[in-house]
């Protein structure tokens, strides 16, 4: 039933693309600006323990796997791509999809750690020119994760643990989950709809974001050791899930503008293509090897 969603709202967008098409950029607009920060900020002013450990396993992991790319390909535009991954788009709705509400928090303080890296490297490593440090920082500044995180540092100062099961609130935020779901698959299906892909570059992906789920093994491993992450089974099947998302759509609009090209409009098509046969197949062996979950 959880997977009822997703896959209608990929079918609205992939066989309307041409009616919907004009509202695409409104809609992919609300889901990043609106819906996820909503999402953030419930999940951060309802604090739940491990969190913050969460956010920060998500920076270094982004940096460890950009950094690992560049050094064998000194390609920065492939090693965001490898690097920098979808956790709007496709992490929100994969996650709840296969594992349901309970994996929102895992899911929302790993987006926030990537798109942290995403909002800070993205520029840097698509512009040809030395980027002012001013100009980064105001741009992550400006960033929705982090206005997000801003919000919830300010309400922060007051408890609002007794509001977290009124009516309201939860009818907002189940309400939040479903659009959420709804929106980012539906942008997905009509992304897909008009991308089209050769043979050899769905196989290199699968082969890329393969290869970084084996090198998630032992970040994972090093997370459940080192770190004061709690050790939920949800918690860690959730941070390996995140390791099979695709590319970041918007690494493709920051090389259009700064280099003129869209080289990684293939590797995002591809991988996303990739990912979710990849994802298919661990949610499918997973429930198969842990029914509760």
């Amino acid at each position: 039933m959880a997977l009822i969603l997703p896959f209608i709202s990929f079918l609205i967008g992939y066989l309307g693309v041409n009616v919907l098409k004009p509202i695409r950029p409104m809609m992919a607009a609300i889901l990043a600006r609106l819906l996820i920060p909503l999402i953030v900020i419930y999940n951060m002013v309802f604090y739940k323990q491990g969190s913050l450990w969460l956010i920060g396993f998500s920076i270094f992991s982004s940096l460890f796997l950009f950094g690992l790319f560049y050094v064998f390909s000194r390609d920065k535009l492939r090693a965001l791509c490898f690097s920098y991954l979808n956790g709007v788009w496709l992490g929100f709705p994969f996650a709840l999809a296969l594992f349901g509400p309970e994996a929102l928090n895992t899911i929302v303080a790993l987006y926030i750690g990537g798109s942290l890296f995403g909002n800070i490297s993205a520029v840097v490593a698509v512009s040809p020119d030395k980027q002012d440090p001013k100009f980064i920082v105001k741009n992550m500044l400006k960033s929705p994760p982090v206005m997000a995180l801003t919000i919830a540092g300010i309400l922060s100062f007051w408890d609002f643990s007794a509001y977290e099961s009124h009516p309201v609130i939860q009818w907002g935020y189940q309400a939040n989950k479903v659009l959420v779901t709804f929106a980012g698959m539906c942008v997905l299906g009509m992304w897909l709809s008009k991308v089209r892909i050769q043979l050899s570059d769905l196989k290199q992906s699968l082969v890329l974001i393969s290869g970084r789920f084996i090198l998630a093994w032992v970040l994972v491993a090093g997370a459940y050791l080192f770190l004061p992450i709690p050790h939920q089974v949800l918690t860690y099947t959730v941070m390996m899930m995140y390791f099979l998302l695709p590319p970041a759509a918007n690494i493709v609009a920051l090389e259009t503008h700064y280099q003129g090209t869209g080289h990684s409009a293939k590797y995002i098509a591809s991988g996303t293509v990739a990912s979710a046969i990849l994802i298919g197949v661990y949610g499918g062996i997973l429930h198969l090897l842990l029914p509760s979950l």
